[in-house]
This record gives C-alpha cells, structure tokens and sequence, in this order.
C-alpha cells in the first residue's frame, strides 16, 4: 500500500530520457513521406473532400512528428488537443468529418511522450490521450470490438514508448557498471604503482635511522618525518582501494605487467595459436600503464577467442618508443561480414576507458581482408598531472 501511495509522487519526480535527440534529416524525411501519402490518398479516394476541416486539420498536424522527441508533451497537446476539438464539434453538430488513414502518425506522439518525457509530462499528457481517443470514438459510434482494439493500439503505443525508455535505461545503467569496474580495477594498478614507490621510501628511511648514529640529529628528524608520512600515505592508499571496492576482498597478488605477456602465448589444437612480439624498452615505463596494456591484450586475446569464427592465429605485438608504447592484437578469423559481435561490447567499452583514464587511446575495427584488430597507444609516463 506505501509503494502504491508513493507511486504518483516517483512518478512525477521522473527525470526526463538523456539526450534526446534533435530535428535530423530523417524527420524532416518523415514528414516529407507524410505529407505525401496524404495527397496520394485524397486524390484516390473520391469519397473525400480536399476542403473538409479534419483533413486541414489532419495536414497541419504532420509538422509535430518533428519536436516529438525534444517536446514531447507540447507536441501531444496540439495534436490530441485539436483531435478533442474536431470530436466535440462532430457531437455537437451530428456531423460527420470524414478523416486521413494517414492520421495514424499520431501514434508517434503517445509513443514519445513515453519515451522521451518526463514523469509530470507523462502524468498530464495521458489523460490527454485518453479523453482525445474516447470522444473520437464516442463521436464516431464506433462499436465496442472497434473501442477495444482502439485503445489497445493507443495504450501498446504508450507501453511501447515506456518499455524502450527503460531497456535504454537498463542498458545505461549496464554500461555504467562496466565503466565502474574497470576504473576499480584500474585503481587497483595506481595502488601497486604508488604503494611501490612508497614502500621504497620508507625502507630508505629505516635505513637511515639505522646508520643515524653518525648523521646530525636534524637528519633523524627528517627520516623519522618521512617514515611516517610514508606510512600514513600507504594507510590512506589502501583505505581508499577498500572504497572503492565496496570493502569487498582484495587480491593482494602483484598486477601482471608487460613482462608477463608471454604467458599469453598459447598453442593448441583447439583454439587458435596465440604470438606475442615485444619490442623496444620497456624499463621506465610507468607501471599502471606496463598493467594497462597487460590487460588490453589479455581482453582482446578473449574476445578473439571469443568472437573470430575460423580463427587460427592471434597476434600481439607490443612496441615502445621514447614517448609511448603502442599495442596491436589482431586475428585471422572469417571477415568481418561474417563476424557478429554484440551490438556494443563490454569488454570493448571497459577498455576504451581504460587507454582514456590513462591518457592514451583504443580503437577496433576489421582488417581489410578478414579478421579483426585492436589497437592501443598509451604515454610512457601515464596521464600528465
């Protein structure tokens, strides 16, 4: 009974869809096809007049198929306001105003209120659309399986609108997820990174208290500072990983870096056989991005595996020159008419964020004869602070 009291007010307070998107060319196409498949059908059927108000009406009404993304609520207004205007004129006087079929692009209109509104757009324009489509029928006396099959179209229009608002939501909220797990993953490799060099500089430190008995007491004061701090900075470092992992337990193994691409490699009769090339110096590269690369190569080893239908070989050649080091995975499976990744991948998605956080970038495509490749290029020295 709460959840039902508080429904109205969740409702209201429903944001509008993100990013709707703008008047394109494929509307104002719309429109064109509209416009005429009215005039096609006045001039077949003879049963219509090219001055009755409702078909004026009907013609003048094409242009909200325009904004029903970007006003929805405004454009079901003037439609289905108009549409309740010519209802009562008709019950009033017993006319009878005879109407396009091309009428029924005002669909459109319930579908991206649904879609695209807010939840107090949606909350006053239904009712709307209800009051529109009950009096035309009421104005028509129309029978009662032409009543129900009415408002089943209208409301499967609206049903439709709300269910591809929220898969787009759902789907939102997915790759979001991904984007999260990745950055805490990512996090994870800054922690190894910093927690190294910190670690460094509290040994130094102890090892100078250690030979202190021959260095002035200003010396002790300064190592003992710097052991502290070094310390405090690895308890922050490592409350800060547990936060962003939802205090869940974390893997204290050291992140795999680009020494360990070999272990990639792989020869079976099973699956395809895995090369990796390295190339160039490796020696001062950042070590979150010596980890970054590491996982690139290990996620499009996967996806490759995964996704190259026929695919017998999988390169991965990694080279490094003074300012970044670039890594290239590519396949030898069937071409890329052939190949049917999803829509968007995830994995894709989690490494493009990845090269982005680093300051660097990733990018996959097919090959122009068959397979597929991905490549990545991040700065030696990770993202410039």
């Amino acid at each position: 009974m709460r959840l039902l009291r508080e429904l109205p007010r969740l409702l209201w307070s429903e944001p509008r869809a993100p990013h709707p998107p703008g008047v394109g060319k494929g509307d104002w196409a719309l429109l064109g096809v509209l416009v005429a498949t009215g005039l096609v059908e006045l001039a077949v059927r003879l049963d219509r007049s090219w001055t009755s108000a409702s078909l004026l009406v009907g013609f003048a009404l094409t242009p909200t198929v325009l904004w029903r993304r970007s006003r929805p609520l405004s454009m079901v207004v003037i439609a289905f306001g108009a549409s309740t205007a010519m209802a009562l004129t008709r019950l009033s006087t017993g006319g009878d105003l005879p109407r396009l079929h091309t009428a029924a692009f005002l669909l459109l209109l319930p579908y991206s209120l649904l879609r695209w509104g807010a939840g107090r757009d949606v909350m006053m324009g239904s009712p709307i659309l209800l009051v529109s489509a009950s009096l035309g029928l009421l104005a028509d006396r129309a029978k009662t399986s032409d009543v129900i099959g009415a408002f089943a179209v209208l409301l499967s229009a609206m049903a439709l609108g709300a269910a591809v608002r929220y898969r787009a939501r759902a789907r939102s909220h997915e790759l979001e997820q991904v984007k999260l797990r990745e950055r805490a993953q990512l996090a994870r490799d800054l922690h190894d990174t910093v927690a190294h060099h910190v670690s460094a500089i509290a040994i130094r430190a102890q090892a100078g208290l250690a030979t202190s008995s021959k260095n002035p007491e200003a010396a002790i004061d300064a190592l003992r500072v710097i052991e502290t701090e070094a310390s405090r900075t690895l308890t922050e470092m490592r409350a800060m990983v547990r936060f962003l992992r939802r205090d869940e337990s974390a893997d204290l193994a050291p992140s795999p870096r680009i020494a360990d691409l070999d272990r990639l490699a792989h020869r079976s009769a099973e699956g395809p056989e895995i090369h990796v090339e390295l190339s160039g110096d490796f020696d001062d590269l950042s070590p979150s991005v010596s980890a970054a690369i590491y996982r690139l190569a290990q996620e499009s080893i996967t996806n490759a595996r995964r996704h190259a239908r026929h695919a017998t070989r999988i390169d991965v050649g990694v080279s490094a020159d003074r300012d970044s080091v670039s890594l290239r995975v590519s396949d030898d499976g069937a071409p890329a008419n052939a190949r049917q990744p999803a829509s968007v991948g995830y994995g894709l998605l989690g490494m493009i964020e990845r090269a982005e956080l680093l300051g660097g970038t990733c990018h996959a495509g097919p090959r122009p004869e068959r397979g597929w490749t991905v490549t990545a290029v991040l700065p030696r020295r990770g993202p410039a602070l």
